[in-house]
């Protein structure tokens, strides 16, 4: 009766420990956000004729409305083997491993064994065999909740890998879109030098005969050379920066060289033009579409609950114990066979281990204040890479229409200038300005052209391309790639 008591009395003991040892409170990071943009543009003017609505799908097709095949071609290579992706992919796969182990903690464990011997025992006559076969079970229960919460923290990892899956898919589509805009800028830009240098070249040649024939001073024939020089290698920097580019998207695709050569090569020269989309006023509703904030905040409730488990190690730990076997003994002619079997509780309490559980403690808080801070810091830093793009982009609109402006201008003067030179009413002096200013002002048209649709690229990026928590979460087998057709980077 007194051993009764005695074993009720620890085992309530233990339950109201339990019951004391509750979970740290699930305090949400609670980043300050404005209440709406600071930057104004046409992306945030409700009933743009130009741009459809901001939902995720509509952001989730983007590519698509690019009306350019190339584009959406390297998109395809590039989702389907890029590293980036396929290490996310495989990171997905260690967090599921990483889940069932936890869960697993939490269930009895049941192992076997078994054992044979033959040999000569001090004092015995003669040899003895013997043999036994068993199965030994353990089940921790999880008073204290360190079972649960590893559980938990494993689940909240799976999920953060899945959400930087989507966001490794996000951010490459947009670098490789990236890359595809400055390559035909570049191309444009290569193109205009190309027919700079023709005509440098054909001046240059009719000077030489001006020179020649005593019509004109040798150092304008010089001028027209230098000139001429000069355009040559202008154009062979801008053919090499085309290539490095060319070479970027090799990379970024894994495709061979001459396959991506081939996709370009339909639209050499050509910018796309992307689809105009608006913008939510309120920056809290599309912050929650972002997979990189999703990550993080994922990350900062496994730290949380990595938290209670460090707690839990702190208490006394309960497991039930059972054995059973089978043994069977041969001495001589005799033989004895027997069944032991045992079953029964065992705690194990924490009395002195210097400061090391406390410590864990203390560390696993610190990684809490640590992850709770960065998904702070990484909605401010959101916040600020919306407002960027936006401000880019109204930039580039409104300088788009003065540097066309501009374009034209200097184009048509250039043009009367080359024909008063050539009726000897103007200096080649005043020709080789004009044609430097022209050639300004076309450069400068491209690269305002291309910062409009890097701007737009920018801002897909910073919005989070159209993820959303609805959206499947792994790739569609264990070892493969990620399909193109998931949606969150088309």
């Amino acid at each position: 009766m007194r051993r009764t008591f005695s074993t009720g009395l620890v085992a309530a003991a233990l339950l109201a420990l339990a019951g004391c040892a509750t979970p740290s409170p699930a305090v949400q990071p609670a980043p300050a956000l404005p209440d709406r943009w600071n930057a104004t543009s046409s992306a945030l003017v409700a009933g743009n004729p130009a741009a459809h609505g901001a939902s995720r799908t509509a952001l989730q097709d983007w590519w698509a409305q690019f009306d350019d095949p190339a584009l959406l071609r390297l998109q395809a290579a590039a989702q389907e083997s890029n590293g980036s992706v396929v290490q996310a992919a495989a990171r997905i796969e260690q967090a599921r491993a990483g889940l069932r182990s936890a869960g697993a903690a939490n269930v009895p464990q049941l192992n076997g064994s078994g054992a044979a011997s033959r040999g000569l025992q001090s004092g015995a006559p003669q040899i003895s065999n013997s043999a036994s076969i068993g199965l030994d079970a353990l089940w921790e229960i999880d008073l204290f909740g360190a079972g649960r919460a590893n559980r938990s923290a494993a689940l909240a990892q799976l999920e953060s890998s899945q959400a930087a899956w989507h966001d490794a898919r996000v951010s490459l589509a947009a670098e490789v879109a990236q890359t595809y805009v400055n390559l035909r800028a570049c191309e444009q830009t290569a193109r205009v030098l190309q027919q700079d240098v023709r005509s440098q070249q054909t001046s240059a040649g009719l000077t030489e005969r001006k020179v020649q024939a005593g019509l004109e001073a040798p150092a304008n024939g010089a001028l027209v050379r230098a000139s001429a020089a000069d355009s040559a290698l202008r154009l062979a920097a801008q053919q090499a920066q085309c290539e490095v580019l060319i070479k970027s998207l090799v990379a970024l695709t894994a495709l061979p060289e001459a396959q991506v050569r081939s996709v370009l090569a339909a639209r050499t020269a050509t910018l796309p033009t992307p689809r105009a989309f608006a913008v939510d006023a309120l920056p809290a509703q599309w912050l929650t579409q972002r997979p990189d904030l999703r990550a993080i905040e994922r990350d900062a409730a496994a730290a949380l609950r990595d938290v209670d488990a460090a707690q839990a190690q702190r208490w006394p730990r309960l497991s039930l114990v059972g054995s059973v076997s089978r043994l069977r003994v041969e001495s001589g002619s005799a033989t004895a066979l027997s069944t032991p079997w045992s079953i029964g509780p065992s705690l194990s309490l924490p009395i002195f281990d210097a400061g090391r559980r406390s410590a864990a403690v203390d560390a696993a808080r610190a990684r809490y204040a640590e992850a709770r801070s960065r998904y702070e810091q990484r909605a401010r830093d959101a916040v600020r890479e919306v407002e960027e793009a936006l401000v880019r982009m109204d930039a580039a609109q409104r300088r788009e229409a003065d540097a066309l402006t501009a374009a034209q201008g200097f184009a048509t003067f250039l043009d009367a200038q080359r024909k008063r030179t050539d009726a000897g009413a103007g200096s080649l002096l005043d020709l080789e300005e004009a044609r430097r200013t022209a050639l300004n002002a076309q450069s400068s048209l491209i690269s305002v052209q291309a910062e409009r649709v890097s701007a737009w690229i920018s801002l897909y990026r910073a919005v989070g391309g159209g993820w959303s928590m609805e959206m499947p979460a792994l790739p569609a087998s264990k070892t493969a790639a990620p399909a193109v057709a998931s949606t969150s980077a088309r």
